[in-house]
């Protein structure tokens, strides 16, 4: 395959990733939760209903859209429609305004629209991963997707708070600037910025991937793709129970993956209620995040290619565990049991030693989920058929989804009983440990994608 075409796959990563970086997790799920909602308990809990009401949808529809796909034979026209919806729920988002009525509605409105749109045109693209290289360079080519997402998000991130989102006490941005575009600090309109500012990151570097990456040919007009696709998942609905590995990956990945989207999402949010941090102080901890996700995927993707997924994903699980874990010893005034005392208003940035150790716990967050996604991603490439290869990442969305539909949900509601943060995330260790109890099962040397 061309290198131009190789370039427009992994630059969808980095098309996309800002709506998960800006949007999900670093600067407007805590300005959401700290400006719009009541109290960031309640806006936790609220922006996991949000995404579970999401994760329903891209459960219910996406094995069924991915199986019309591969009747059709073209990908990009679904990638296109569902981008689209990215791009209108991002944008939206700009009108989410402190103090205004309707704002909490406006804004998980156009959260759940986008998170469908980003989620589905990634199950779409990633289909076309095992066209594009042989099986022996899946591997790095998923780790380098995910390495040029975490890029991405990292050059976003920058530009959103080193130029746009300045702070509403000093009405300076990161970078000790005023706000571009005379963005007014006291309106929040430097995080409601990201909004708009992903929508159109997404239209511009998308484009490479439509102009440069080849698509199937069309096999099927749209109504006959339609019943075909209908016919086609009916008859791999009734055929899963008996590919044993690829079912068993599925289910360990429905429940670990919930836990990993979950912890992004609510990450910012957490550190926002139990430090007290601002737009700056999580956009830097994003900063240094992102840059280990980065590293973490291109060498987790080199890792895979030598040692297999499975291993790959197994190891980052076990990081995983371990974070949550330390997490929930740390809180703003102790680390375990040991008292420490909390920072006070003008001590700089992360001045006080929880608020150290949970950035370097996020740096290893950074350093597992990398591999855990690109890993993810060519372990079900090896175990699927590859004349279904559509439906079956369907059916990882599916199992990713079902869960995270079920988990951003569970950890709103223990947050909302107990009216704490801390308690909610707990319910992620859980997730972690049984996908990987799970993972450990799958026989990966009999997948049809192995044999290819």
């Amino acid at each position: 395959m061309s290198r131009p075409a190789l370039i427009g796959w992994v630059l969808f990563d980095w098309a996309a990733q800002p709506f998960f970086t800006l949007v999900t997790t670093f600067v407007y799920g805590p300005y959401f939760a700290t400006a719009i909602a009541s109290d960031p308990a309640t806006g936790q809990a609220l922006w996991g209903f949000a995404a579970s009401a999401a994760g329903l949808v891209i459960a219910l529809l996406s094995p069924l859209l991915g199986a019309i796909a591969d009747s059709g034979g073209r990908r990009k026209p679904w990638i296109a429609a569902f981008g689209a919806l990215l791009v209108l729920g991002t944008a939206l988002l700009w009108f989410g305004r402190p103090g205004e009525a309707g704002a909490i509605a406006i804004i998980l409105a156009a959260y759940i629209v986008a998170t469908i749109g980003a989620e589905f045109a990634t199950v779409f693209t990633n289909a076309m991963m095992t066209s594009l290289v042989p099986a022996e360079r899946w591997g790095r080519l998923s780790g380098t997707g995910w390495a040029t997402g975490y890029a991405g998000g990292l050059v976003s991130l920058v530009i959103i708070l080193g130029f746009l989102a300045a702070s509403p006490e000093t009405g300076k941005t990161l970078l000790g600037f005023d706000a571009l575009f005379g963005l007014d600090p006291k309106a929040r309109e430097g995080d409601r910025a990201s909004g708009p500012f992903s929508a159109l990151w997404f239209v511009v570097f998308v484009i490479p991937l439509f102009l440069f990456t080849p698509d199937r040919p069309q096999k099927l007009a749209f109504r006959a793709a339609v019943r075909s696709g209908l016919a086609d998942f009916r008859q791999t609905a009734r055929e899963l129970p008996r590919h044993r590995n690829v079912a068993i990956f599925l289910l360990g990945n429905m429940i670990y993956s919930n836990g990993l989207i979950a912890l992004f999402a609510f990450g910012g949010i957490y550190a926002a209620g139990t430090f007290g941090w601002g737009t700056i102080e999580i956009g830097v901890f994003g900063i240094l995040l992102t840059i280990t996700g980065a590293l973490g995927a291109y060498f987790g993707g080199k890792l895979d290619d030598r040692l297999g997924p499975k291993q790959v994903v197994l190891a980052s699980l076990a990081i995983l565990i371990l974070v949550g874990l330390s997490i929930l010893a740390i809180g703003r005034d102790h680390i375990g049991f040991m008292p420490v005392a909390p920072a006070q208003p003008g001590d700089g940035l992360y001045a006080s030693a929880p608020e150290r150790a949970y950035v370097v716990l996020g740096l290893m967050i950074g350093i597992a989920a990398g591999p855990v996604q690109a890993a993810s991603r060519t372990l079900l490439a090896r175990l699927a058929p590859g004349d279904r290869i559509t439906q079956y990442f369907g059916l990882l969305a599916l199992s990713g989804k079902v869960t995270s539909f079920l988990g951003p949900l569970l950890v709103g509601a223990v947050t909302a009983a107990t009216a704490s943060q801390k308690s909610g995330m707990a319910v992620l260790i859980v997730f972690f440990v049984a996908g990987a109890l799970l993972l450990r099962l799958v026989d990966v040397s009999g997948g049809s994608g192995a044999r290819r």
